[in-house]
This record gives structure tokens, sequence and C-alpha cells, in this order.
């Protein structure tokens, strides 16, 4: 059956010269559903079927937890906003499917976008089609508002791709993650999408009391006459947001009144399960974490990176608690109440673990020396967590921090080189002097005798 259908995908092959395009979007599925049949040779080699796109699905895999909590969490976003099914799993079905509906238009626009750019530039240049989309085009609805205007989302990716990636020679020549320069284009050219307390929960006219919930033609078309035909409670158009509600993130919360502010709204393990507004699927820390473990345990991802970013930001939540002020009254700033935040109530909020397990790791544009690494997460631990606490401006460091070091990575990179190149210099010439040394002694002994 398998070398039916492998004889049948060879023999519609198009032409190559004839139609490019074709042969392109053929080649791309064919080296997607077959391991590689031609491997190195010799026997100093190490031979398998782990081709590029086959690592990058495995990276792919580990963000599919993130992926199913998001799409819970905007549903359940949503309807805390109007006083509904505040427990988790109340209206599960209708959570569930008002996430769906908003996040795959999402995915679809990002891929759509990001892929059609990448083959239309692997036609041209007559060559296969490059795998690095399938992470970028992974990530970036993740880190997303989940109300996003598609439009934008869809400039953001056109720009990402053509001057962050395709500029630079394609895929692995790239010096900046390209979902993070997605997401930098929204933020700098329109912010208002991406900053603020009311682009985090979708479906909402504004993020205050009285405003009106806003369901489209698929809520209220096709699912409500879905649910009502298993007498499932529907979408209500007449719903409005409650009295008191703040769309707000925790960090933006901490920017008012530190981490006393951030508990009045979201409790500890709210934070920590991710059942708080924020880009969709940033939120859930064990997931998260579940999804590096995998990427660690395959070998996908760099350990050394992780630990030393992690050991960064703790290093920078001290220092900031050793400068905030003993005491803390109604009257202090909240820049100096954020300052004072522990630093394990810093790992509570944002998106820290998302940025250290799937953005920082990115094998293309982080350091590759071992002792590289380790300065690299480090230097985006202290930075991002300086960008985060100083900046009242910016809701989050760590898209910054991680872009800031991905243009240093190469020279971090150049002088680990540059220095194991003169330390085995020296080494070698003091070896030389010892073996000189030796060779005059047994002459010396030699004439002597």
């Amino acid at each position: 059956m398998k070398n039916a259908l492998l004889n049948f995908l060879k023999r519609i092959e198009p032409d190559k010269k004839k139609k490019p395009f074709l042969h392109t979007l053929y080649d791309g599925f064919f080296t997607f559903a077959f391991t590689p049949n031609a491997t190195t040779s010799g026997g100093v080699h190490i031979r398998d079927g782990m081709d590029l796109k086959r690592t990058m699905v495995h990276v792919v895999l580990a963000m599919q937890l993130c992926y199913l909590f998001g799409t819970y969490n905007i549903g359940h976003q949503h309807f805390v906003a109007l006083g509904q099914y505040e427990s988790f799993l109340q209206g599960f079905h209708l959570k569930l499917f008002y996430g769906l509906v908003q996040l795959l238009p999402i995915f679809v626009v990002a891929h759509v976008v990001g892929l059609g750019i990448e083959f239309w530039y692997a036609s041209k240049k007559g060559h296969a089609i490059e795998e690095g989309f399938l992470v970028s085009g992974a990530l970036i609805p993740l880190i997303m508002p989940p109300d996003i205007p598609l439009w934008i989302l869809a400039f953001s990716v056109a720009f990402a791709v053509i001057i962050g990636k395709e500029a630079f020679g394609g895929t692995g020549m790239n010096i900046w993650n390209v979902a993070l320069l997605s997401r930098v284009f929204v933020f700098f050219a329109y912010p208002g999408t991406i900053s603020g307390d009311e682009v985090w929960v979708a479906g909402l006219a504004a993020a205050e009391g009285g405003a009106a919930a806003q369901y489209g033609w698929v809520h209220l078309n096709l699912l409500n006459p879905l649910f009502e035909t298993f007498s499932w409670s529907t979408y209500d158009v007449k719903s409005v947001v409650v009295d008191g509600y703040t769309g707000a993130t925790p960090l933006a919360l901490a920017y008012q009144g530190g981490w006393e502010r951030v508990t009045e709204v979201y409790s500890s393990s709210q934070m920590l399960w991710g059942g708080i507004p924020g880009s969709i699927g940033e939120t859930s820390k064990p997931l998260i974490i579940a999804g590096a473990a995998f990427l660690l345990i395959t070998g996908i991802a760099s350990w050394r990176i992780m630990v030393s970013m992690l050991l960064g930001a703790i290093f920078a939540s001290l220092l900031f608690n050793g400068i905030a002020p003993s005491e803390l009254t109604a009257e202090t700033a909240g820049f100096w109440k954020f300052m004072a935040v522990p630093w394990y109530y810093q790992l509570y909020m944002g998106s820290f673990f998302f940025a250290m397990a799937f953005m920082a790791t990115d094998p293309v544009t982080a350091s590759s020396t071992a002792r590289g690494k380790w300065i690299y997460g480090f230097l985006i631990g202290v930075i991002g967590m300086i960008v985060r606490v100083t900046n009242p401006a910016y809701p989050e460091g760590w898209m910054l921090a991680i872009l800031f070091m991905n243009t240093f990575a190469p020279l971090i990179d150049h002088y680990m080189i540059e220095g194991n190149i003169n330390r085995r210099t020296k080494r070698t010439a003091a070896l030389a002097v010892k073996y000189n040394e030796k060779v005059n002694q047994q002459q010396e002994a030699t004439l002597v005798n």
C-alpha cells in the first residue's frame, strides 16, 4: 500500500521548470508524508530520518496543550465578563465553541499568509519549501490577543516573513525570531490592538459595565440551533458586561498597586493555571512547562537557555526587591510596589514561561555555543525583567529582550569561539614549551653520559 501510494505520487509530480509553483507545493507535501530516502554515507556520520520538517513538527506538538487551553480560555474570559458560568467548567460547550470561532480564523490567516509567501519565494528560488514557518505559524496565534483584527494580523505576518526571514535568505538565515517580529510589528504599528484592558477579552463592545456582548452569524445561526437540538444553553444577544468588571491583566494591575492589587482581582491559582485574560497561549504555566519538558526530552530545545533565563529573571527580581522600600503604604507609587513583588510571584504573571520555552530557545536566532547559551539566556532574563518593571508603557519585557539578544547572539558566539581558540593556542604553546624542555633535558643527559 505504501509503495503504491509512493509510485502514484511520483507519477503525478509536476514538471519543475514548466510549473515551478505547483512543483514546490507537491514537494512540500511529498517530503511531509515520507521520510527522506537519501542519507549520508560513510561510517563517521549518524544516519536517521529526522529532517528539518520533522524537527519542527516536534515543536508544534509541544504547543498543542497551549492551544487546547487557550481555545477554552477565550470563551471562559468572555463569559466571566458577562457574569455567566464563572466556574471554569460551567458552560463548557459555549466556552469551547466560542474559543474555536475566535481562534480558527487567526490560525488560518496566519498560515495562509505566511505559507503563501514562503511557497512563492521557494518557487521563485527553485528549491524545496523551507519548513521554518511550521513553528512560526503555530506560535503567532498563541502570542496574539483573541480579538485582533485579521487584516492587521495578515500585515504583521507578511512583514515578519518578508523582512524578517526572506530578506536574509530564508529559513536558517534569519537573525530575529519571526513570530516575535510579527508581534512587535503589531505593537508599534497598531498599539491599540495589543495593549490596554479591552483587547484581551473577545466579543465585548467595551470592557465596562453595561457594554453589550457581540455575537456573529456563526454563533446565532449555526451554533445556537445546534445547541437547541440537544436542549443546551445558547448564546444570548442580550447579555451585557457586569458592573465592576475589569479586563486588565495581572501585569497591568501590578503597575497600579503591586502584588496586593493583583490579588484583589485574581487568585494565585488562577494565575498559575491560566484562567486570566492575556495572549491566547501564554497563560497556563503548567501546560507550558509540560511542553518545555517535551522539547527537552526530545533534545529539540536547549536546557542551558531555559535555566539561565530563569536565573536571570530571578536575579533581576531580587535586585528590585532590594531596591524597593521596605514598607509600602497607600501613598507609595505603583512603580515601587511593582518592584517589591517577590521573584516567585513575578513568575506567576505574564508570559515568562512561554517566552522561555518556545521563543528564547529558537535554535536559529539563539546562541549556538554552550557557554554562549548561558550568557544569552541570563541576559534575556535580566533585560526582560527590567523592561517589565521599569517601563509602565510596555505590557511585557520578554519580546524586546529576546529580539535584542537575537541581535547580539552572533557576537556572543564569536567571542566564545575566539576565547576557546585562544585558550587552546595557549595550552598548545605551553605543551610545546614543556616538550622542548624535556627534549633538551634528554639531550643534555645523553651528552653527559
